[in-house]
């Protein structure tokens, strides 16, 4: 064969194993889904006895320096309690970095504490800074005990080794009764594939959806490193569900994608009103 024809040959051989592979995805994320399901769905995070609703109600949309739309709107507490009453929401999913914290132990004022799942996050490093935290982090809350403490954005490929000392912390809070879970969220591919490898992590978040968008890498490369967490009992809590915002004009398409992925076992979406809410619950059931 001429180099010329091995060449075309070759590249009509990758295009169409590259359209092939998009045709299958896009056939996969049209098909029914294989169960009905609900935001208020009774999960399991993995190993951890955890058990909370399907969807997280988000508290950190543009979040950071201590501040989110929830929180600039003054509506997330509100959201928060709509959420149990009405929509049956029993995951809220917080951060320092958010400012919410106030906001949710206003919420928790309001609602059972043992029938509500609380997930919050740390940007300190240092060990003696997550101590700070966890005592700050309960003070705020309005709570003697977390359900879930996150080491918040990670990017590093060497953090189990890097910050040994932090998850040390988490890990004795874990053993005194502060705690119920420690984990990770992620934001790089090397941080993720870190974390899929260590016993330590009991919980990850992770960024997720259909179009790649603020994600640590492929669609199809995220959740391969996912089903290996998965394999290894951590409960996964999927994040970016709508791509910050890149797919909020389909979120029925996104919302679609997320549960036929198989991966997740709950994700969080920041609504900013009972109407965005109410919308993403009855999507959730339509899917």
């Amino acid at each position: 064969m001429k180099r010329r024809e091995f060449l075309r040959s070759a590249a009509a051989g990758v295009s169409a194993a590259w359209l092939g592979k998009q045709t299958a995805r896009a056939a996969a994320e049209q098909q029914p889904l294989a169960k009905k399901y609900q935001a208020h769905d009774d999960v399991v995070l993995g190993h951890t006895g955890i058990r909370t609703s399907r969807l997280a109600m988000g508290t950190g949309t543009i979040g950071g320096g201590g501040a989110s739309n929830q929180t600039r709107t003054g509506r997330a507490t509100k959201l928060l309690i709509d959420g149990y009453h009405e929509n049956g929401l029993r995951f809220y999913d917080t951060a320092d970095s958010y400012g919410s914290h106030p906001y949710v132990a206003a919420a928790l004022k309001q609602v059972p504490r043992d029938k509500v799942t609380v997930m919050t996050k740390t940007d300190t490093r240092d060990p003696a800074g997550v101590r700070e935290d966890l005592d700050r982090f309960r003070r705020e809350l309005g709570t003697d005990m977390i359900d879930i403490v996150l080491i918040h954005c990670v990017t590093e490929d060497d953090w189990t080794t890097r910050y040994r000392g932090a998850m040390d912390v988490l890990s004795d809070a874990k053993q005194k009764g502060i705690i119920r879970a420690h984990g990770v969220s992620c934001h790089s591919i090397g941080a993720l594939r870190a974390a899929a490898a260590s016993p330590w992590v009991e919980v990850d978040l992770v960024r997720l959806n259909p179009v790649g968008a603020h994600m640590d890498a492929s669609a199809e490369v995220v959740q391969g490193v996912i089903r290996d967490m998965r394999g290894t009992g951590k409960g996964i809590v999927g994040m970016k569900i709508l791509g910050q915002g890149a797919m909020r004009d389909r979120p029925s398409e996104a919302l679609h994608y997320a549960l036929g992925s198989g991966v997740l076992d709950a994700f969080t979406i920041g609504a900013e009103s009972r109407t965005e809410q109410d919308d993403l619950v009855q999507r959730i059931a339509a899917a």
